[in-house]
C-alpha cells in the first residue's frame, strides 16, 4: 500500500515537472525573444517598423518596415481558410455520419497520409503543378498569393478534417437520437444538431489550422514568390513574416538582424492574441450552451 502511494506521488511529481518544463519553456523563448527583438526601437519606430512598406535593411539609409510581409501572412492565411474550412467540414461530417467502413478506412489513410507529408514535398508539389495551373488559368508567373494559399490550404486539411470528426463524434448520441425521434431528417440532424453542439471543437481545428498556415515557411517560400512588397492581387508576388525571416537570417547582422528578431515579435504576438481571442470565444460559447441547457 505504502509503494503504491509512493508511486502514485511519484507519477504526480513527474506530471507536474513535465507541465513546469514546457511553461519554462515558453517564458524562456518569449525572453530570449523579446531581449533579442526590442533593442531596434530605440532606432526605429514603431509605427515606421508596423506601417511602412519600405524594407530595404541593406541599403545605404536602411528602411524596416514590415507591414508588406503582415498583409502577405494576413492575406495568405485567409485565402487557405477560406479554402481549406469548407473542404475540411464537409470531410470530417462525411466521415462521421455517412462514410461506410471501407471508404471511411481509405479517406482517414489518405488524411493521415496528407498530414505526414513533409512541407518541402508540399512545396515541390506546388512548383510543379499548382504554380503551372494558375500560371495557364490565371496569367502571371505561377509564384503568387494564389498558390502559396492553395498549397497552405492542402497541408491544414488533415488538422480541420481530424478534429471535425473527433468532435462530431464527441457529441452524445441521445442529441442525435433525440431529434430523429422528432421527426428530423439525418442532414437537419447533422447542421441543426450535431454541428453546433460540436461548435468549439471545430473552431479548435480551424484555429489549430490558421496556426499552421501562419507559422509555415518552407512550402510557401517555395511557391510565393517571395517579394518584400505588398501583394498586389491573387496572381501577385508575396511575402510573408516568416519567409522574410527565413530569407534574410542568412546574411543579415546588426540592426537588420535585431529587425529580424522583431519581426519574431510581432509574430509570436499576433498568435498569442489570436489564441486569447479564440480562447474568450470558446469559453462564451460553452457558457452559451449550459445556459440554453439549464433553461
Amino acid at each position: 500500500m505504502k509503494l503504491r502511494k509512493s508511486l502514485e506521488k511519484g507519477a504526480e511529481g513527474l506530471l507536474l515537472f513535465c507541465a513546469l518544463l514546457s511553461t519554462l519553456a515558453v517564458l524562456f523563448i518569449t525572453i530570449f525573444l523579446f531581449h533579442r527583438g526590442l533593442p531596434l526601437f530605440r532606432k526605429v519606430p514603431i509605427a515606421e517598423f508596423l506601417f511602412s512598406t519600405d524594407w530595404s535593411p541593406t541599403a545605404a539609409s536602411p528602411k524596416y518596415g514590415i507591414l508588406s510581409f503582415i498583409l502577405g501572412s494576413f492575406y495568405v492565411t485567409a485565402l487557405a481558410l477560406a479554402f481549406a474550412v469548407p473542404v475540411g467540414l464537409a470531410v470530417g461530417v462525411y466521415l462521421a455520419e455517412l462514410a461506410e467502413k471501407k471508404a471511411s478506412r481509405a479517406i482517414r489513410s489518405a488524411v493521415e497520409i496528407l498530414a505526414g507529408i513533409p512541407s518541402v514535398v508540399y512545396g515541390l508539389f506546388g512548383i510543379a503543378i499548382i504554380s503551372a495551373v494558375t500560371r495557364t488559368l490565371f496569367g502571371g508567373t505561377g509564384y503568387s498569393l494564389l498558390s502559396a494559399s492553395i498549397v497552405l490550404a492542402i497541408m491544414t486539411l488533415p488538422t480541420i478534417i481530424n478534429v471535425t470528426e473527433v468532435s462530431l463524434r464527441a457529441v452524445p448520441h441521445e442529441l442525435k437520437e433525440g431529434s430523429l425521434a422528432l421527426g428530423a431528417t439525418h442532414w437537419q440532424t447533422i447542421y441543426k444538431v450535431l454541428v453546433p453542439t460540436a461548435r468549439s471543437g471545430i473552431i479548435a481545428g480551424v484555429v489549430l489550422g490558421m496556426g499552421r498556415a501562419i507559422g509555415e515557411t518552407m512550402a510557401v517560400l517555395m511557391v510565393g514568390g517571395n517579394a518584400p512588397i505588398p501583394p498586389s492581387g491573387l496572381t501577385g508576388k508575396v511575402r510573408t513574416l516568416t519567409m522574410n525571416i527565413i530569407t534574410d537570417m542568412s546574411y543579415a547582422k546588426d540592426d537588420h538582424l535585431t529587425s529580424l528578431f522583431a519581426t519574431g515579435i510581432v509574430l509570436f504576438v499576433f498568435i498569442l492574441t489570436l489564441n486569447l481571442v479564440v480562447q474568450l470565444a470558446l469559453k462564451r460559447t460553452i457558457s452559451s450552451v449550459e445556459g440554453g441547457q439549464g433553461a
